[in-house]
């Protein structure tokens, strides 16, 4: 093995902790909420949608205040930071938050 691989295999946020495994466990979030853009956004639920922003923005920060820096980690939560700021950008325009309220056109 070289000495990069072997470096990278034993650093304190390598293969070998949960600094690693933690942030790759949790890219199934994010792929779960990039394929919720695809469904309609009234199944959107605003509240769990905010509290997933706020728990991303929260270990953003710890990823970057922790030492030794989980760059991996921070990488992972801003992801889904992004993700689910627009999923909260489509559920807020359904709800009429942005603009006009969707109405459905069986109602109107």
């Amino acid at each position: 093995m070289s000495a990069a691989f072997k470096a990278f295999l034993n650093s304190p946020v390598g293969p070998k902790t949960t600094h690693f495994w933690g942030p790759v466990s949790n890219w199934g979030i994010i792929l779960a909420s990039v394929a919720d853009t695809q469904k309609p956004p009234e199944m959107i639920s605003g509240n769990m949608t905010g509290v997933l922003c706020v728990y991303s923005a929260l270990f953003v920060r710890f990823a970057w205040m922790v030492r030794p820096r989980n760059y991996f980690l921070m990488a992972t939560h801003s992801c889904n930071e992004c993700v689910q700021l627009y999923q909260l950008s489509r559920w807020a325009k359904v709800q009429g938050f942005l603009g006009e309220k969707k109405v459905p056109e069986a109602q109107e």
